[in-house]
């Protein structure tokens, strides 16, 4: 099961539609916020060169190296425009422009989101690069929400805030709860990393016996049993588990849900690991 969406989790969690909405109401403040938004964006580029420069090595390609170009336009623009404050020192104490600049030439949102088209364009040109627009596609969901915001370090500091103050206020109203957009800016929240999650077993949720205690069980098939690998898989695992328990919580649901992992490997000894307060079991696979 590959989990890329709230609506998964709370198909999978028996979520009732007025939870989800306390779900959405609760995550949107939080994972709308400027520097959220952006560190996933740049994330999310990041890994793109990361996948193109490797691809470049086995096939270069003329969309390889356009998709090269555009990603690197995208970084240097965000890197270049992006405004980053200390909101530890005094409003007074920042640098201000020497002159007040036309906000009309002021960069908007809607630069990266044509870039972000010319991208996605690239990258569907190609069938070797075809895997790579998921992402892409998901963020600019975003994107053209808030494509006439500014983003621009010349406006000043009071501008400024108002602009992220726009940015966070257009996303928290038109990302709703079934968005992968927003559910990607939740891995960020949550992770800093914006890869969906994969869980091999999704398990389910029983009673524990207490009243009103719940485990949830997930579970992952690892291709050896070498200790790299194993605590691999626990960390994602767990990754998935937390996530599931923070919507969990979200949605105000009744009652403590324990978490537990399982992960089965040819030729493994049985044996369980703690990690983070949560048990994860070990299973072999006999053949």
């Amino acid at each position: 099961m590959i989990v890329n969406s709230l609506t998964k989790v709370s198909n999978f969690l028996n979520i009732s539609a007025q939870q989800r909405k306390l779900v959405r109401h609760t995550i949107c403040p939080r994972v709308t916020e400027v520097r959220i938004w952006t560190g996933a964006l740049e994330e999310m580029l990041n890994g793109l060169k990361s996948e193109l420069d490797l691809l470049t090595c086995q096939c270069s390609g003329k969309g390889t190296k356009m998709g090269q170009q555009i990603v690197s336009s995208c970084l240097k623009f965000l890197a270049d425009t992006t405004i980053s404050f200390d909101h530890d020192s005094a409003s007074w104490m920042r640098l201000v422009p020497a002159k007040v600049v036309d906000s009309s030439a002021s960069h908007k949102w809607e630069d990266v989101l044509e870039m972000f088209n010319d991208l996605i364009e690239c990258l569907r040109s190609e069938k070797e690069l075809c895997f790579l627009v998921g992402k892409p596609e998901v963020m600019k969901e975003g994107l053209s929400q808030i494509k006439y915001v500014l983003i621009d370090k010349s406006i000043g500091y009071k501008e400024a805030r108002h602009q992220e103050s726009l940015v966070q206020k257009k996303l928290s109203k038109t990302l709703g709860h079934s968005s992968k957009c927003l559910f990607t800016l939740l891995l960020y929240y949550l992770y800093g990393q914006v890869r969906d999650i994969e869980v091999d077993l999704c398990g389910r949720i029983y009673s524990t016996g207490g009243e009103n205690r719940f485990c949830l069980y997930m579970g992952k098939v690892l291709t050896t049993e070498e200790d790299k690998m194993v605590w691999s898989g626990v960390r994602q695992l767990d990754r998935a588990l937390q996530l599931f328990k923070f919507v969990w919580e979200s949605a105000g649901m009744k009652g403590v849900l324990e978490l537990q992992g399982h992960l089965w490997c040819v030729g493994a000894e049985g044996r369980m690991l703690t990690y983070k307060g949560n048990m994860f079991f070990v299973h072999g696979i006999s053949v």
